[in-house]
C-alpha cells in the first residue's frame, strides 16, 4: 500500500536560486543536499540533489546538473505545476514576499474547495499555494463516488471524436 508522497523530483537550473525561491518566497526549508559524483550504475556524474521539506514529512526536490542537456521552459499550468497545501497565513507571507521581489503573483483563485493563488518559480514550474476550504473533505468524498463515471465518459467522447 502507498502511504504518502515522499518527494517529487525536478531540474532545476541553479541550485541556489532555487533554494531562495522555495525558502525565502514559499517558505519551505532545505531539508538535504546531497551530491553526486558517480551514479548507483558507476558512470560519473556531477549532480546536486536538493530537498524542501513539507510540514507532513514529504518532500519536493531537485536536480541541479550543469551542461546536461534539459529544455528549461515556462511552464503552463495544465502541463505541468506543483499544488502545495498551506494555511492563510502561510499564502499571505509568501504572496508579500513574492510581490517584494517583483515576482508576479496570480490570484487568489476560486476553486469551490480551495483557494489558491499562483507563483512561477527560478526554473519556470508554476507553484500553486492552496488553502483548503472548510467543506474541502466533504467535497473531495463527493468526487470520489462520481470521479469514474466522469473519467469514463470523458474516454468514450474522446473515442467518439476520433
Amino acid at each position: 500500500m502507498i502511504r504518502a508522497l515522499h518527494h517529487m523530483a525536478f531540474r532545476c537550473r541553479d541550485s541556489e536560486e532555487t533554494r531562495a525561491f522555495y525558502e525565502e518566497i514559499v517558505g519551505m526549508p532545505l531539508a538535504s543536499s546531497l551530491e553526486i559524483t558517480t551514479t548507483k550504475t558507476g558512470r560519473a556524474a556531477n549532480v546536486l540533489h536538493t530537498f524542501y521539506g513539507l510540514a507532513d514529512g514529504g518532500y519536493v526536490a531537485f536536480f541541479e546538473e550543469p551542461g546536461a542537456p534539459f529544455e528549461f521552459k515556462t511552464q503552463r499550468d495544465f502541463d505541468l505545476h506543483i499544488a502545495l497545501e498551506a494555511d492563510q497565513a502561510g499564502v499571505e507571507r509568501a504572496v508579500a514576499a513574492a510581490k517584494a521581489k517583483g515576482l508576479e503573483v496570480r490570484g487568489p483563485s476560486d476553486h469551490t474547495f480551495i483557494d489558491s493563488i499562483y507563483l512561477r518559480d527560478p526554473n519556470g514550474y508554476v507553484v500553486e499555494l492552496t488553502v483548503k476550504r472548510p467543506d474541502h473533505d466533504a467535497f473531495m468524498g463527493r468526487e470520489k463516488e462520481k470521479a469514474r463515471d466522469i473519467l469514463g465518459a470523458w474516454t468514450k467522447a474522446k473515442a467518439a471524436a476520433g
